[in-house]
């Protein structure tokens, strides 16, 4: 879990605005679509800023589910 943060190899930001009502699904969706990427890869984190710019979301995959992370 967050102690595996430390394991993250790669980061990758969206750039704009995102909709902050997105659960895991609609995030991976993005990560897809946006980035042409697999949300599925290990040791990739993936963040989502608000759009009041004072929030984030972040996605992880842990191998057996999805971390994610909110601020």
């Amino acid at each position: 879990m967050l102690h595996e943060l430390p394991s993250i190899k790669k980061i990758y930001i969206a750039c704009g605005k995102t909709d902050l009502r997105k659960g895991i699904d609609g995030l991976a969706t993005i990560v897809k679509e946006h980035f042409q990427l697999d949300p599925f890869q290990k040791n990739i984190l993936f963040l989502f800023c608000g759009g009041r710019m004072d929030r984030f979301k972040g996605l992880v995959w842990e191998g057996d589910g999805f971390l994610l992370l909110y601020k």
